[in-house]
């Protein structure tokens, strides 16, 4: 799914917020009925607040969905369908946040297709003219490759609906500054499934984003060739061995270890800011080429072809790097097949380093091409 195909775009004129929030609802409906169901609660009550600042009733933040639903129930602005509507939203929520059972697709379906009535309503009652709602249609089902991680549509909710909270309390230009400034995410961005930014790490008022597919990603030392005995050292302490473990500011990341400065922080800090980078160009290229069989080497890339799998590893057909193609046969690799996906780790070896790894790939590279 693509920013410009969920269903419901056509609310992006009236409110982007409440837009990109059924965005993110349409994508779970398949993926976690009781997160869809949970949050749809949220989308509709968030409709309701709206409706009772337009229709100027008296509105308070404490207030609850059933209670929204009352007074405008009480002062005759719903139809009997959409009242209809919003109790099944309520009640279908009410239970995905409460109850441990295993919630089904057809319930969540049940939830959107009440949704609609209820959107459809507020866009014909409150919405400009001009806008036209479509007619109902069932969310499809995305590819396995395409689905967002449960954990991942949890951020993505959360973020959208500060952002939607924001935007009726400050106005729509000023909500998503100070939404970005207080949380994490930023939710108006659309990612494809991995790419939601679920953290920011920070060195010295610098920031990078760590993308969802990143969030427990092995920090393997090779791959920062200037803090490779650093982070050797942290490990050690059982620190920054995966992404997780970093903290949300590395500067004085040093004190973990001795002998170590500042300057191995701030070195470390634009390494990792490089490796995310490469990360996310090497997740692109396994997203469009699945099913193939790949070497990496930092952020570069070659497919292992049943041709390039067969030559085998000797100094005949490698030049340059003897010391490498003698341990790797020492460890029993004798063809390229055998080589593990990730290269810059044959860096461990003794008198070897990043530097002919990279002669490694370059032949490699030229036997891929003939």
């Amino acid at each position: 799914m693509t920013k410009s195909t969920y269903f419901y775009t056509f609310l992006e004129p009236v409110s982007k917020e409440l837009a990109f929030v059924a965005r993110e609802l349409e994508n779970s409906v398949f993926t976690s009925p009781r997160t869809m169901l949970t949050h749809a609660r949220v989308f509709v009550e968030n409709i309701l607040q709206q409706v009772m600042k337009l229709e100027k009733l008296k509105e308070e933040s404490w207030m609850t969905l059933k209670e929204r639903l009352d007074i405008l129930s009480d002062h005759g602005i719903l139809t009997s369908e959409v009242k209809d509507a919003l109790h099944q939203v309520r009640q279908l929520g009410n239970q995905a946040a409460h109850d441990a059972r295993m919630f089904r697709f057809s319930e969540a379906l049940l939830s959107w297709e009440a949704l609609f009535k209820v959107v459809k309503w507020y866009v014909e009652v409150y919405a400009p003219l001009s806008i036209e709602v479509p007619d109902y249609q069932d969310p499809a089902s995305p590819k396995e490759e395409k689905k967002y991680d449960i954990s991942e549509l949890e951020v993505r909710l959360k973020g959208l609906e500060e952002l939607l909270k924001a935007s009726m309390q400050k106005g729509e230009n000023n909500a998503e500054k100070e939404v970005a400034d207080s949380t994490e995410t930023a939710p108006l961005k659309f990612e494809e499934p991995g790419f939601t930014t679920i953290r920011k790490i920070s060195y010295k008022g610098d920031k990078v984003e760590v993308p969802y597919f990143l969030r427990d990603a092995f920090l393997l030392p090779q791959r920062f060739p200037k803090s490779e005995m650093f982070l050797i050292r942290l490990g050690a302490e059982q620190q920054a061995r995966i992404m997780s473990e970093l903290p949300s500011d590395i500067e004085n990341l040093h004190k973990h270890v001795k002998r170590y400065t500042e300057e191995n922080d701030r070195r470390f800090f634009y390494e990792l800011k490089d490796f995310i980078a490469e990360e996310k160009v090497r997740r692109e290229v396994v997203l469009q080429r699945q099913g193939e069989l790949l070497l990496f080497y930092k952020a570069e890339h070659l497919v292992l072809t049943n041709k390039l799998k067969e030559i085998p590893l000797t100094t005949e057909a490698f030049k340059g790097v003897p010391s490498l193609i003698r341990q790797l046969n020492e460890d029993g690799m004798h063809t390229v097949g055998q080589l593990p996906k990730e290269l810059v780790i044959l860096g461990k070896y003794k008198n070897v380093g990043v530097v002919n790894v990279g002669k490694l790939f370059e032949q490699l590279g030229e036997y891929s091409k003939n």
